[in-house]
């Protein structure tokens, strides 16, 4: 399920009290998925390159994905996968969070240590996988205004 992180689907903060709406959005789904559990942050490093690149600070290799299989090696994608686990606590990926809300940084996962619930924030929202219908209902149910007013949710 998708949620928009900005009133009337608007794509990108442009002052203060719309990033306070971003990020409490964002930290409000998060409590509700991983409260009082730890997670993982997956954050991918994309290259040309099969060998994945220096961990990031803070972050252990996890493993690397070919993202675009094209039949020339030069135009071959890999997706290379870097994990913290750390306790959830509402606030504690702010800084990452606006990051995302500013397209600084993409593709970043927050799931919970059986991979059941995965968050997925990007810039203008978040794609929340559940592992129920129920579960998904009840979290949709809770925040309909955040959701989008188009057909297929998008």
């Amino acid at each position: 399920m998708r949620f928009h992180s900005l009133p009337e689907s608007k794509r990108y903060a442009e002052d203060e009290a719309e990033y306070s709406v971003v990020l409490e959005r964002h930290n409000t789904v998060l409590d509700e998925l991983f409260a009082g559990t730890d997670v993982y942050v997956i954050t991918p490093a994309w290259t040309t390159e099969a060998e994945a690149p220096p961990p990031q600070p803070g972050a252990d290799y996890w493993r690397s994905l070919l993202a675009e299989d094209d039949p020339d090696p030069e135009f071959r994608t890999y997706a290379h996968l870097f994990v913290v686990r750390r306790p959830w606590q509402r606030g504690c990926l702010d800084e990452l969070l606006r990051d995302v809300a500013d397209d600084k940084v993409g593709g970043i996962m927050i799931t919970d240590i059986g991979m059941r619930r995965i968050y997925h924030p990007y810039d203008g929202g978040a794609d929340a996988f559940l592992s129920t219908p129920q579960e998904r209902d009840q979290l949709r149910s809770r925040h309909t205004g955040w959701l989008s007013s188009h057909p297929l949710g998008l």
